[in-house]
């Protein structure tokens, strides 16, 4: 049984196709078995909705009169500095952004009550943007100071750009200092008090295509609410990792680096979010259609909560410090049961994604494509996988002379 992109397409411009969730084809599967239900599903859907920091949008503001060069000048947008390094009205800002007047974490732990990420978020909302400039001058661009309010309906061009997003499973953070410790996985207690992780397990995208038999640049995917692209692999990714029999990687491995237009956008599925003593980053929502094209693939997309597992990792010392130990590794059933033994205590769970918001997202992907709206895309690269050989890399220091 072999199926292709075009024939599935086709299916989908005459209604025909069948569409299930990640979560939906698990008990199809386990009822009709993997070929019967390669045979008889043409798409399988997944969804994440979590904070992933490696995001942005940039955007062109339109020429002012007179002209002014923002390129090498400084501007901030409802004072959180943008990056100008581009053209004269190109401009690009970060999730992790913050105001020059925020106090981080002199007061710790810092509220980071805003940023980049809520910059976005508003943005899309269709809210107005104070823009203040000040530029050196030039012959061709002379002005030297702006300030107005921008508004994404008034932009030339707006586009969400993250670099890396989509981790293919992630740590499953814990704290064994005698201290709370405030991270980018959340407040962790003392003493394993807590422990925090952020996936959708079963529903996230790259767990259902462990290989990337599918998922390759050019992919079109469910982005923040409207349609967009996978553009390359997202920056630390990382493919050669211990893995399962079924290819399911047991450490962070491959990541997605995602483009699309932000004015399709919504802030329900784009969320400024703040991280209590670590900073601000952006909520982001994806989804990837998952194109049954044989049953192997149909048997990636099966995987359930109790086969895939994390690493647990010491966020007050090992994380910090570079360290690969890890404390143990628990399954995505155990954490999402409230509760995990490790090391011999019982100790509560909390994940920062929110899974029925993946369950939504696959949901929605499934009627945008039942529906006629969402055609799906061959990659025109694949992803590197295992074979690539590719190692992510610390930094490598030298010293300065």
């Amino acid at each position: 049984m072999a199926k292709t992109i075009e024939e599935i397409n086709e299916k989908i411009k005459q209604g025909k196709a069948v569409v299930v969730t990640a979560e939906e084809i698990i008990g199809i599967a386990r009822e009709r078995g993997t070929k019967k239900a390669a045979e008889e599903v043409d798409v399988v859907t997944t969804g994440t909705f979590g904070p992933m920091c490696s995001s942005g949008a940039y955007f062109n503001t339109g020429h002012t009169k007179p002209r002014i060069k923002l390129g090498g000048g400084k501007v901030l947008l409802n004072d959180v500095p943008a990056y100008t390094g581009l053209a004269a009205v190109d401009l690009f800002i970060g999730a992790t952004a913050l105001p020059d007047d925020d106090p981080r974490n002199k007061v710790h732990p810092g509220e980071f009550n805003y940023g980049g990420g809520h910059v976005i978020e508003e943005l899309v909302a269709g809210k107005d943007i104070r823009l203040e400039a000040t530029a050196y001058g030039t012959d061709c661009y002379p002005r030297k100071k702006l300030e107005t309010l921008i508004n994404i309906k008034d932009l030339n061009d707006a586009v969400l750009f993250n670099i890396r997003n989509a981790y293919q499973n992630y740590n499953v953070a814990a704290n064994a200092s005698d201290k709370t410790i405030y991270t980018y996985m959340g407040v962790l207690r003392a003493n394993l008090g807590n422990i925090n992780y952020s996936s959708a397990g079963q529903l996230s995208p790259l767990l259902n295509d462990p290989h990337y038999k599918t998922i390759g640049i050019g992919t079109r995917i469910f982005l923040g609410g409207g349609t967009g692209f996978v553009s390359w692999q997202g920056t630390q990714h990382n493919p050669d990792v211990p893995r399962t029999d079924k290819g399911v990687p047991t450490r962070g491995s491959g990541t997605l680096c995602v483009i699309g237009d932000l004015k399709q956008m919504s802030p329900r599925w784009l969320v400024g979010t703040s991280m209590l003593g670590y900073g601000c980053t952006l909520t982001v929502g994806i989804g990837v259609p998952i194109p049954i094209l044989s049953e192997e693939i149909l048997s990636y997309t099966t995987v359930t909560d109790a086969e895939i597992h994390g690493a647990v990792v010491d966020y007050s010392s090992d994380y910090p410090n570079l360290k690969s130990d890890i404390l143990g590794e628990v399954s995505y059933a155990e954490l999402k049961s409230g509760k995990v033994k490790l090391k011999g205590k019982e100790i509560p769970t909390a994940s920062l994604s929110s899974y029925p918001r993946a369950v939504e997202i696959a949901n929605t992907l499934k009627e945008w494509i039942v529906g006629g709206k969402f055609l799906l895309t061959a990659p025109v690269a694949p992803l590197p996988g295992v074979e690539a050989g590719i190692k992510f890399k610390p930094l490598k220091e030298r010293p300065v002379e």
